[in-house]
């Protein structure tokens, strides 16, 4: 079966006719080579820097692969011409083996099932084996997912040669792609985006975390020709300020239907240059938002949460953390969410104090997680009004909260009995006490950080003995 995957060097030299193009890096032979089919272009034929490298590998269905060698040499993407297989490939495998392998008894719904597996550079290579195996490996139903990785991988090529070969059915669109993930491929441009909004319009989820050399416009092309996209992660693509439609979509759209985008979960971590207004953009184009995380996205201000508050009433998780032009203003904007709220983070927002939480629990009473790590306004009183207009809170962190002491644990652990998970990390004012209500009361708790707490060993006895599945964090030596 090994034998079956070996490259032949004749294949590895000369174009033939209806060619496989194999774009991987490094040596033809490793595990983690990343192949494709499409017809032959000049472009995508470049010499091999090295005949053994380590790349990160492209793969579909979620999972990655990578190799590694001792070779000093760049590794880069190589692409290398093979033939279909075919007649004479098979005359050199019957040499070899007189008698059919016992895999190839299998239905093909069975290998179907098997591929399914696959990341995409075993399926391009399982494609070598056979022309049966040919037909099925490229197969459209294998075909929902695309993941690509690696910092030295020619993505922009990649992405044009697989959509060409995922279009030869129906051509010049790609109806079987739903989802691409190219998260940290930093030779991503707006090439490839372009590529996918032309050729991919059932795409749902685009991933290009990582990515700072994509623009504006790319993003607007793809959000303007894919009506279908839900999930969008933007994380670290710093030159992206908005999202809107392009000015040739909005015009063709009718009244009633609104220059609206379908997308409901929207990640813009460390996008240092969203402003106010580029979210007020956001926020009016996108009314269907349900997650959104705004972590270190330090221009943002009070003001943009109003806009965010009145065209997205349905937003269930919200991340503001790091925000530090944040305060209690903005929180009252986000209380205007009321019922929906289930997930807030505002950790480190230095101006947030009692005023701002006060709102959030008396308008926001189906609050699950609410960290505020780092909101040193933050004191018992606070805590005090969120224990006792949240009670299904599931999850609180109120580390580095120097004001927060046992009066507020002890009202947790009376009005919020099923907490799971608190941090109470460097919290100076914590005793024994506290943790003793919230373990006496919290019986499903589960994980409870109290590092750099002056608390004693008896005291995380009591909580052991009381809540057995708690994991306890903590920095005192004399407990084990």
């Amino acid at each position: 079966m090994a034998d079956w995957f070996q490259p032949v060097a004749s294949d590895l030299m000369f174009p033939h006719t209806d060619p496989l193009v194999f774009l991987w890096s490094g040596s033809p032979g490793l595990d983690s080579s990343t192949r494709t089919l499409s017809t032959p272009s000049p472009g995508l034929i470049l010499p091999s820097k090295s005949s053994s490298l380590s790349s990160p590998a492209l793969s579909s269905n979620g999972h990655e692969t990578n190799s590694s060698s001792s070779s000093s040499a760049p590794p880069d993407t190589v692409a290398v011409v093979h033939p279909q297989p075919g007649a004479h490939t098979r005359s050199r495998q019957s040499k070899a083996h007189h008698h059919h392998p016992p895999i190839d008894v299998l239905p093909d719904h069975t290998l179907l099932q098997i591929l399914s597996h696959l990341p995409t550079n075993q399926l391009c290579r399982c494609a070598r084996v056979c022309r049966r195996w040919y037909n099925l490996a490229w197969d459209p139903r294998l075909w929902a997912t695309i993941r690509l990785t690696g910092e030295l991988l020619h993505v922009d090529r990649a992405i044009r040669v697989l959509t060409h070969r995922l279009c030869q059915d129906t051509p010049n669109v790609c109806l079987t792609l739903e989802t691409v993930m190219v998260n940290g491929c930093k030779r991503l441009t707006d090439r490839a985006l372009y590529v996918l909004a032309q050729c991919c319009p059932e795409l749902r989820r685009l991933e290009v975390a990582g990515c700072y050399n994509i623009s504006n416009e790319a993003v607007f092309e793809v959000v303007s020709r894919c009506p279908n996209l839900e999930h969008l992660n933007l994380s670290g693509c710093s030159k992206v300020t908005c999202i809107s439609l392009t000015q040739e979509a909005s015009l063709q759209l009718s009244p009633l239907h609104g220059q609206q985008i379908s997308i409901h979960f929207l990640d813009m971590t460390d996008c240092f240059s969203l402003e106010d207004e580029g979210l007020r953009t956001i926020a009016s184009h996108c009314p269907r938002l349900t997650h959104l995380y705004l972590r270190r996205c330090t221009r943002l201000t009070d003001e943009a949460l109003r806009h965010l508050a009145h065209h997205c009433p349905s937003i269930k998780e919200l991340s503001l953390s790091d925000c530090r032009l944040v305060g209690d203003f903005g929180l009252r904007e986000v209380a205007r969410l009321e019922g929906c709220l289930r997930y807030l983070s505002v950790a480190h927002c230095t101006r947030i104090t009692d005023v701002g939480v006060r709102y959030v629990a008396r308008y926001c009473p189906r609050l699950r997680y609410l960290n505020a790590r780092g909101c040193e306004g933050l004191t018992d009183h606070g805590l005090s009004h969120l224990a006792r207009s949240c009670p299904k809170l599931k999850s609180l962190d109120v580390g580095k909260c120097p004001l927060v002491s046992d009066s507020g644990l002890e009202q947790l652990a009376m009005y919020c009995q099923g907490l799971r998970r608190v941090s109470l990390r460097a919290c100076e004012s914590v005793t024994g006490r506290g943790l003793k209500a919230l373990a006496a009361n919290c019986c499903e708790l589960q994980l409870l950080n109290v590092q750099d707490c002056e608390v004693s060993p008896e005291a995380l006895r009591f909580v052991r003995r009381h809540c057995r599945r708690c994991i306890i964090e903590h920095t005192n030596p004399a407990f084990y």
